[in-house]
């Protein structure tokens, strides 16, 4: 976790640092899988990412040429097998496909060891988390106070240009995903103080950082961030007060920073967005294969938009997404967000999977006008953003019949269920054993 936000930044392909993450994400879930677990892991999220792999691998699968007929453009049919024109590749790019299956299957490795940890184990990764940000943070930091455009060359395999990521955008992403979870120790671990003093930093430096969306989305979590979650807390409704005068203040901020900026200039997220989406119409059967979007999106560009800047991504993981993958891909994606919705049920209980689920609505939001997720850190972060909301044992701890205070008198038992609130408080929590409360 901590590594990845250290050196997952970059965006570009055949990076060695995304390599290593791979390596330590796959080696350290082998190292969870070897221990005994009581933790279920969620069927439904199985199967769908045994889909998504099944998926890639059909696309470096030699498949029929005759049964590419009709579905794409000639330029666009997949290279030959071999030398033979008989066999061909659903994808353009073999390599870049393969690329990606090994960017997939070390998330997915990452994403089913946090599932087989216990709740408290998976709680205790947040400090991991908290660690990364922090180091970027300071990174970030130390760049504005700089200059307004600093970039760090030859630490890592790519150019360092806001916090330790490629993209301010992406430091951006990173910045208010973390936002629910430092209201959340702020509420519910005691931390008001130190949470306000994060909270306000990372909103400064949202700012600082320049992304339009960001500062948005970062105004919008922090404030859905303190009503979700303070429902429950013991904060005073003071601190609530004083929560929503500091975003009003930071509301002007991000209108003034944004006012100052051209929000669509002709060569932009539009333009993007209309020839990915005629790339769509052509492939949406099969797709181009994943990794291929920068080479087949180049033969629908107009004339009038070919400058010596290229086009990397469609800017909205969705239609870049539905390009490389077709019509089974975007099954895929909209079976992910009913199975997410449908377990939204099951977490109104856990503050931390609440806190998480912000966090992963937003960082999905953004995909909406860029693309986070692919960037190794983000990456592992919306892996274990998903852990917490799919793990089963946040039910499991909450429900009266798992946890009980066992009391003896005379000889006589009494098993007492614990309240989720008392056990939240952390009161009891040195004392728990194989599901139950011990007290003398």
């Amino acid at each position: 976790m901590a590594v990845s936000l250290l050196i997952g930044g970059g965006t570009a392909s055949g990076l060695y640092t995304d390599t290593l993450i791979e390596v330590a994400a796959v080696v350290s879930a082998a190292a969870v899988f070897t221990q005994t677990s009581g933790q279920r892991i969620s069927q439904s999220a199985l199967w769908l990412l045994i889909f998504a792999v099944a998926l890639i691998l059909l696309q470096i699968v030699p498949l029929p040429a005759a049964a590419f007929n009709g579905l794409r453009p000639e330029l666009l049919l997949g290279n030959p097998w071999i030398g033979e024109s008989r066999f061909r590749f659903v994808s353009v790019g073999v390599g870049r496909t393969v690329e990606c299956l090994l960017y997939l299957v070390a998330a997915a490795a990452f994403f089913l060891a946090v599932l087989r940890l216990r709740a408290e184990q998976v709680g205790a990764l947040l400090p991991f988390f908290f660690m990364g940000v922090i180091c970027n943070g300071l990174a970030g930091a130390i760049q504005y106070s700089l200059s307004n455009d600093i970039a760090i060359v030859g630490l890592l395999p790519f150019t360092i240009n806001a916090g330790l990521f490629a993209n301010a955008n992406h430091f951006s992403a990173l910045l208010f995903v973390s936002i629910p979870f430092v209201v959340y120790y702020g509420l519910f671990r005691g931390h008001l103080v130190s949470g306000s003093t994060g909270l306000v930093a990372l909103l400064l430096l949202l700012l600082a950082a320049g992304s339009r969306a960001g500062a948005l989305i970062g105004l919008a979590i922090t404030v859905l961030s303190v009503i979700f979650l303070s429902a429950r807390s013991r904060a005073s409704g003071f601190s609530v007060l004083l929560a929503f005068v500091g975003l009003s203040i930071y509301t002007i901020g991000a209108w003034t920073k944004i006012d100052t900026q051209v929000l669509d200039p002709a060569f932009g997220r539009g333009e993007f967005t209309r020839t990915t989406i005629e790339g769509i119409k052509d492939n949406w059967a099969t797709g181009v294969g994943f990794g291929n979007f920068q080479k087949a999106y180049q033969i629908y560009e107009r004339e009038s938009m070919i400058f010596a800047q290229y086009v990397n991504h469609a800017h909205n993981d969705y239609l870049e997404i539905a390009f490389e993958g077709g019509v089974p891909a975007i099954l895929l994606v909209a079976g992910y967000f009913v199975l997410l919705f449908a377990t939204l049920a099951k977490i109104r209980r856990d503050p931390l999977q609440k806190a998480a689920f912000l966090s992963l609505s937003f960082l999905l939001i953004h995909s909406m006008v860029d693309y986070p997720l692919r960037t190794e850190a983000l990456a592992m972060t919306f892996a274990y953003l998903n852990a917490i909301i799919f793990h089963k044992g946040f039910a499991e701890r909450l429900s009266p019949k798992s946890e009980t205070i066992e009391i003896q008198h005379n000889g006589a038992k009494l098993f007492v269920p614990v309240e989720a609130s008392s056990y939240e408080s952390g009161h009891l929590r040195q004392h728990r054993s194989n599901g139950q409360m011990r007290v003398s």
